[in-house]
């Protein structure tokens, strides 16, 4: 008797098993338990996993963030007004992932791929993970190529290296997003692709950053991602992971990109107030324990690669938000030890009308100095050095009855060097030019004008370059030391222009 059983049973395990397909796809469905803002709890989904893409009856998507013993923490992206206890959802059995190509070059969309700029759909061909491990250290190269902004005080002082992380923080209204986007319009005709990523911002910044972006031509190279305010803190969080992966992919087909992320105070925001309602402890400042790891994860990902991978890079800009010049506060100083180095936006500069408002002293590029080109480091040396002590000594001369000749002197030299410095929005200086204003500079040829008058000097100066010294701005621009020989010609062109006493004409 016992023997027929486990015949019978034996049979019926063979049918099962001829009957297999491995092919059938085995749906993972669960039902929603509650819905709180943007998080929800679900039970079922047996088989789930950490990032994993779910769907909602009604088509919302959503992330699996967190698994508990009988219940599924789901972060919901976009509006979730349709989602309600009840509803079913099932696992679509991939990670969160954002479509990647060359098509996206010129186009505004989400992270979700919905594109916001009226031109049909993306047309990307190949989908990528957002969560992607960074790169090996020995699959990177070191940071030796130089990403000119075309920003005078950025490009001598704080320069920034391709595949760099270069921080840019200050106070609101301090031209944080203009830095930014100064560097991105610069990127035409150097093959460097540009990705400005708006999380949690108005209608109207993100229409103002887009028209500046159309005006200057820089949509030839750049894209855009968006996640405002109004799009809920899902797929604000999910965003900038997006923009990372597609300039991952660039950067593996050999090619430089710039990513620019607007800003991650805002990022940090969300995701504490994601982790709330995930019922995560919360620590200091009511932010969860792996703040850091999030950002952290991000930014790492950005390098210079091997040769052997393609020698392509990632540079990244992000920007955060001080409140009241408070540098030592919870997200700053964890941004600050993520980044090789940082941007520091003063509003008392601002204020002054002194633009862009970067204090020199409390703004460093731990990177960058290796990857300048030869002429800058011989020329500039310890000109950074030399006006941090101007504006400190400035402060006390205000004090002073009287002051002695090298200390005057020391003084108008600082005052026309912080005019150099002043620049307008979208009129970048090119790498020669920068260093031939200097050059003048350091040699006291703008010491004979008022430093009002140092704006006009510096465009007589670079308006004669084409016709009086193209062979050596030709040197500059291919990384060239600057010779004591091209020194002096240069000095003597520039005299020749500057003949003319200003102070005559007024």
């Amino acid at each position: 008797m016992l023997k027929k059983s486990l015949l019978k049973n034996q049979q019926a395990f063979a049918q099962t098993l001829a009957s297999f397909n491995p092919e059938m796809q085995v749906e993972d469905v669960g039902r929603i338990l509650s819905v709180t803002g943007p998080i929800a709890q679900a039970n079922g989904l047996a088989s789930i996993g950490i990032e994993e893409l779910v769907q909602c009856d009604d088509g919302t998507l959503g992330m699996v963030a967190s698994l508990g013993a009988e219940t599924t923490g789901i972060i919901l992206f976009g509006q979730t007004k349709g989602v309600r206890a009840g509803m079913e959802i099932k696992g679509l059995k991939r990670l969160v992932d954002v479509g990647v190509g060359p098509s996206l070059i010129g186009r505004v969309f989400t992270a979700a791929g919905l594109p916001l700029d009226d031109k049909g759909p993306l047309g990307e061909k190949e989908r990528r993970v957002i969560e992607h491990p960074a790169p090996a250290i020995m699959e990177r190269d070191p940071v030796i190529s130089p990403l000119e902004t075309g920003i005078k005080v950025v490009d001598t002082m704080i320069p920034i290296g391709k595949g760099q992380r270069e921080l840019i923080l200050g106070d609101r209204q301090t031209g944080k997003t203009a830095i930014a986007l100064d560097a991105i319009c610069n990127q035409g005709g150097k093959n460097v692709i540009c990705i400005y990523t708006a999380i949690g911002q108005r209608e109207s910044a993100i229409a103002r950053v887009l028209h500046e972006l159309q005006e200057n031509g820089a949509f030839e190279y750049t894209l855009v991602l968006v996640a405002g305010g109004e799009d809920g803190p899902g797929l604000q969080f999910i965003t900038p992971y997006a923009a990372t992966a597609i300039g991952e992919y660039f950067m593996e087909q050999g090619q430089d990109v710039l990513i620019v992320y607007d800003d991650l105070t805002r990022h940090a925001r969300c995701y504490r107030e994601l982790s709330l309602l995930l019922e995560r402890p919360p620590g200091r400042e009511a932010y969860p324990g792996d703040i850091f790891y999030i950002h952290s994860r991000l930014l790492e990902r950005s390098t210079h690669l091997s040769q052997e991978l393609g020698g392509g890079s990632l540079t990244a800009l992000p920007i955060i938000e001080t409140e009241e010049q408070n540098l030592s506060s919870f997200i700053p100083t964890n941004l600050i030890s993520i980044t090789d180095g940082q941007i520091y936006l003063s509003p008392q500069l601002f204020s002054k009308g002194m633009l862009p408002a970067v204090d020199v002293g409390k703004s460093v590029s731990r990177v960058g100095g290796k990857a300048q080109k030869q002429s800058f480091r011989d020329l500039i040396g310890e000109l950074k050095l030399s006006y941090s002590q101007f504006e400190e000594l400035e402060t006390f001369a205000r004090f002073a009855t009287r002051l002695d000749d090298e200390t005057r002197k020391s003084l108008e030299r600082g005052r026309r060097l912080r005019e150099v410095l002043r620049q307008k929005r979208y009129h970048p200086r090119q790498d020669f030019e920068q260093i031939i204003i200097m050059l003048s500079l350091i040699h006291g040829l703008f010491d004979t004008f008022d430093p009002e008058q140092v704006g006009q000097t510096e465009e007589k100066i670079c308006a004669m370059l084409d016709s009086h010294l193209a062979s050596i701005c030709a040197d500059i621009r291919d990384g060239k030391k600057l010779t004591k020989v091209m020194q002096d010609e240069i000095l003597h062109e520039c005299r020749h222009i500057l003949a003319v006493d200003p102070k005559s004409e007024h």
